[in-house]
């Protein structure tokens, strides 16, 4: 029945994401159907999804707001399709997890590379492709870490794999890195209600308040809002300082 193949093509994990959960993951389930019996490899959807993202980004170079934000949408349902068709098929692999994340790096810099160049604002673009991507990390590792059994990932031991492993190592193991050592100073940040504040701050519901703000005019917005989250999560975790006691 489909209501079953979409809940073992859900992902296992502690926290929420309501637009993902509810509304891009039912979207996308159908097209995971047709994907599954065509046998179609999750790879190749998320090479699909990495194109979506792409073609957006010259779109917004363009001044094409409304096209870009269509294509961002068709990234991120394609984005939820590919993890799911994975689930669904038994066909989850190092090599597809890895390419995943890489590719959602590439297009978030192509994103705020067009948003710069178009809008004559490279710093605040940079700042503002750095702060998602501090967010987005965060929100990956507190799930990772707070998860109830370990993601299981089959790793074929090829070249692609060892490549894309080796890329990971470089941009993506440090703020893993890092993760865990905000995460030992603040357990607190695995606690349930804050896994979930986090998992809502996950890829699928940033970029669509990026389609939201393409839609109404003000893509920069959505580096000023990227740049607001990694403040109030900084402040969140910050040590706070001890009351200083006024002598009697």
């Amino acid at each position: 029945m489909p209501s079953s193949s979409l809940a073992r093509s859900r992902k296992s994990r502690r926290g929420y994401e309501v637009l993902c959960e509810a509304v891009f993951r039912p979207l996308a389930h159908p097209l995971v159907l047709v994907l599954a019996r065509l046998r179609v490899p999750p790879p190749v959807v998320v090479l699909s999804a990495g194109a979506a993202g792409c073609a957006a980004a010259v779109e917004l170079g363009r001044g094409s707001l409304l096209v870009a934000a269509g294509l961002v949408q068709l990234k991120t349902l394609l984005d939820n399709a590919d993890g799911q068709l994975a689930r669904l098929t038994g066909r989850t692999s190092a090599f597809g997890r890895y390419l995943d994340s890489e590719l959602d790096l590439v297009v978030n810099a192509a994103l705020f590379a067009a948003l710069g160049w178009r809008y004559g604002s490279p710093a605040l673009a940079l700042a503002g492709f750095v702060a998602l991507t501090s967010v987005l990390s965060l929100n990956f590792n507190a799930a990772r870490l707070s998860a109830i059994q370990p993601g299981r990932a089959h790793d074929d031991g090829g070249r692609g794999t060892a490549i894309l492993r080796g890329i990971y190592d470089v941009v993506y193991a440090p703020q893993d890195r890092l993760a865990e050592w905000v995460v030992a100073r603040r357990p607190s940040l695995l606690a349930p209600e804050r896994v979930t504040v986090l998992a809502n701050l996950g890829m699928s519901s940033q970029l669509a308040v990026f389609g939201v703000c393409l839609v109404v005019g003000h893509p920069l917005g959505f580096a000023w809002l990227a740049l607001a989250e990694l403040g109030v999560i900084a402040l969140a975790v910050l040590p706070q300082r001890a009351p200083v006691e006024e002598p009697a």
